[in-house]
C-alpha cells in the first residue's frame, strides 16, 4: 500500500493523541464496518473525536499536514 509509510509516520508523530486503525477492505469480516462508514474508495481516511463522531474524512493520497490541521482544529 503506497500510503503505508505516510500513515506509519502520522501514527508515530501523533502517538499520544491518535489511534490508527487499519481496515483490510478485502476481508469479508470487515464488510459491516465498511458499510457503516460508507467506504467507497481506497484509501479512505477518517478521523473521529473521542465521542466517536466523525470529524474528518478524505479519500486518496493523504498529506500529513492535512491531518495535523484537522487534529489541531479539534477541541
Amino acid at each position: 500500500m503506497a500510503a503505508k509509510p505516510i500513515v506509519d509516520g502520522i501514527e508515530k508523530q501523533h502517538a499520544d493523541d491518535l489511534n490508527v486503525i487499519r481496515v483490510n477492505v478485502q476481508d469479508d469480516a470487515m464488510q459491516p464496518l465498511l458499510k457503516t462508514y460508507a467506504f467507497q474508495f481506497t484509501p479512505t481516511f477518517i478521523l473521529f473525536d473521542p465521542a466517536g463522531e466523525e470529524i474528518f474524512r478524505t479519500v486518496g493520497a493523504i498529506d500529513p499536514a492535512v491531518i495535523d490541521k484537522a487534529l489541531s482544529s479539534t477541541p
